[in-house]
C-alpha cells in the first residue's frame, strides 16, 4: 500500500516518459522500517538513487505515517528474474534513447499468480472491475471489457483498442479483464506489458540468443495486454516482431487489448499495415470523468485506503481536479498525507492547505470569464447575449449552459454567477442549472455540446 501511494504521487509529479522509463519498472518490499526498491540492473539503481531517492523517501515516510525510515535501492535478485547479459553496459549505451532494453524479456520474467499464469509484468491487485468506477465518460469501455470475457477472441472486438488521454483508467480496465480471466480460467495464459517492455524483451532476447523462446512465449497466449502502443514508433525491428505476433494471435482468435493516447488512424508514425490491423476490431474512447464520477472515484479510493473522506470534501476536490483519475488520486494522497502529518481529520481547510498550488493554477485558468469566452466562441454568438435577457433559444440555451458550467467548474455561488450574467437573481441561476441537468439526459445534441465544452475547458 505504501509503494502504491508513492507510485500515484510520483505519477502525478513526473513527466509521463520519465515515470514510465524509471519508476514503473521498480518493485517494492517493506521490511521493518525500510522500503526496498528492486531495480532491473546496477545502472537503474544508480540513476534512481541519484535522482529520485530523496523524493521517494519523503513520500514513503508520509504515506506510512512515519513507519518507513529509509529507502534502499538494489538490483532485483529474486528467483526467476533473469537480467540481460551485460545489463549495465546495455543500459548505459541506450540511456539517451530508452532504458527499455534493460528490462527482462517477458519470456524470462514469468510471475505465476496464485490463481493462474500471469506472464510479463504482474497485474496490479487493485485494477479489478470491483474497484473501477463507471460513469458516462467510460461506461462503454467498461461494458465492452466485461462483454468480451463472454466471447474472448471474437472478431467483432479483437483487437480491443482503448484510447484517450493519460490517467483515465485504460490500464485499469485492460488489467481487470486479465484478473477476471485468471479467476475463472486458472490455466489461462495472460501477458501484460508496456510497449517499452515489449521492446526491452525483444532486445534482451536478441542479446541472449533467446529470440525463439521470446516468440514462442508471446504467440502462445490467451490474452495479450499492451499499454501505450503508440510508443512503439521508431522501434523498427520490434515493430516487425510485434506485427507478426499480433497477426499470429489474431489468426488463432486469441484476444488482444491495446491502449493508446490516440485513435488508431491518428497514429501516423506507425506502420500503416499495423494501423489497419488495429482498426479491425473495436476502438473505444475513454474520456475525462464528469463531476459525479470524480466524486465517486474519490470516495471509493478513500474507502479502499480506509480514509474517512466526507462527501463535501470529495465534492470540493472533484471540482478542482478535472483532468484525469490519476490526478484525482494524487490530490487525495496529498490531502491524506497532510491530515496524517498534522494528526487531524480531513476537512475543507486541510484540503485548501494541501492543494494550494492546484487551487492557484485553477483559479487562473478556469473562471466565469473564461467559461463565457469559450461558450460564445463555440456557439458563435456575441458575448453581450450571455449578459442580456433575450429568451430566443439560440441565446437562452448557451446562456443556461454557461451558467451550468460555471456551477460545475468553479466554486462561485449562485448569486455570484447570477451577478456575472447580467445581474440575474440566484433563483434564475438555480433554474438554469436544473434545466441543464434535465437537457443533458433528454437532448442528445445538448448533451454533446455540453460534453464538448467540458473537454475544451478541462484541457
Amino acid at each position: 500500500m505504501v509503494w502504491t501511494d508513492c507510485l500515484n504521487a510520483l505519477r502525478d509529479e513526473l513527466p509521463d516518459n520519465v515515470f514510465t522509463l524509471w519508476i514503473r519498472p521498480l518493485h517494492a518490499e517493506l521490511r521493518g522500517d525500510t522500503l526496498y526498491l528492486m531495480a532491473p540492473n546496477p545502472y537503474f539503481t544508480r540513476h534512481i538513487t541519484e535522482h529520485f531517492l530523496d523524493k521517494i523517501t519523503l513520500l514513503a515516510s508520509q504515506f506510512s505515517g512515519g513507519v518507513v525510515q529509509q529507502v534502499q535501492v538494489q538490483v532485483d535478485a529474486r528467483p526467476g528474474v533473469i537480467k540481460p547479459q551485460n545489463a549495465d553496459a546495455i543500459a548505459q549505451k541506450t540511456s539517451n534513447k530508452s532504458v527499455s532494453q534493460s528490462i527482462p524479456s517477458p519470456a524470462r520474467h514469468n510471475n505465476r499468480a496464485a490463481n493462474g499464469r500471469a506472464l510479463g509484468r504482474p497485474l496490479s491487485p487493485s485494477f479489478t472491475f470491483a474497484q473501477f468506477v463507471e460513469g458516462r465518460s467510460n461506461q462503454m469501455a467498461a461494458q465492452t471489457c466485461r462483454k468480451i470475457l463472454n466471447a474472448l477472441g471474437d472478431a467483432q472486438h479483437n483487437p480491443l483498442f482503448l484510447y484517450g488521454p493519460t490517467g483515465l483508467g485504460k490500464t485499469h480496465l485492460m488489467q481487470a479483464v486479465g484478473h477476471h480471466l485468471l479467476s475463472t480460467q486458472p490455466d489461462a495464459r495472460v501477458m501484460y506489458m508496456t510497449s517499452e517492455q515489449f521492446v526491452g524483451g525483444f532486445v534482451g532476447a536478441l542479446q541472449q540468443g533467446k529470440i525463439d523462446d521470446f516468440k514462442k512465449e508471446c504467440r502462445s497466449l490467451d490474452l495479450l495486454l499492451v499499454d501505450d502502443i503508440h510508443l512503439l514508433a521508431g522501434k523498427e525491428a520490434s515493430l516487425v516482431e510485434f506485427f507478426h505476433t499480433f497477426n499470429s494471435l489474431l489468426d488463432e482468435s486469441r484476444q488482444i487489448i491495446l491502449t493508446s493516447d490516440r485513435y488508431p488512424k491518428e497514429l501516423t508514425e506507425l506502420d500503416p499495415r499495423l494501423i489497419s490491423r488495429f482498426s479491425w476490431g473495436l476502438s473505444v474512447a475513454v474520456e475525462p470523468p464528469d463531476l459525479e464520477t470524480r466524486i465517486e472515484i474519490l470516495l471509493k479510493k478513500a474507502s479502499s485506503s480506509e480514509v474517512d473522506l466526507p462527501r463535501n470534501c470529495a465534492l470540493f476536490i472533484a471540482q478542482q481536479v478535472l483532468a484525469n483519475v490519476r490526478e484525482l488520486e494524487g490530490a487525495l494522497n496529498k490531502v491524506t498525507a497532510t491530515a496524517r502529518f498534522k494528526g487531524v481529520d480531513i476537512s475543507l481547510e486541510i484540503i485548501k492547505e494541501s492543494l494550494k498550488d492546484v487551487l492557484a493554477i485553477r483559479a487562473r485558468t478556469i473562471n466565469i470569464e473564461n467559461i463565457q469566452r469559450v461558450v460564445v466562441e463555440y456557439f458563435r454568438i456575441p458575448l453581450k447575449e450571455l449578459h442580456g435577457h433575450k429568451r430566443t433559444r439560440i441565446y437562452a440555451r448557451p446562456r443556461q449552459m454557461a451558467m451550468g458550467l460555471a456551477r460545475e467548474l468553479t466554486n462561485e455561488s449562485f448569486p455570484d454567477i447570477g451577478l456575472a450574467f447580467g445581474g440575474r437573481d440566484h433563483s434564475t441561476v438555480m433554474h438554469a442549472c436544473e434545466k441543464v441537468q434535465e437537457l443533458r439526459k433528454s437532448d442528445l445534441n445538448f448533451a454533446e455540446d455540453y460534453h464538448n465544452l467540458l473537454k475544451l475547458l478541462q484541457t
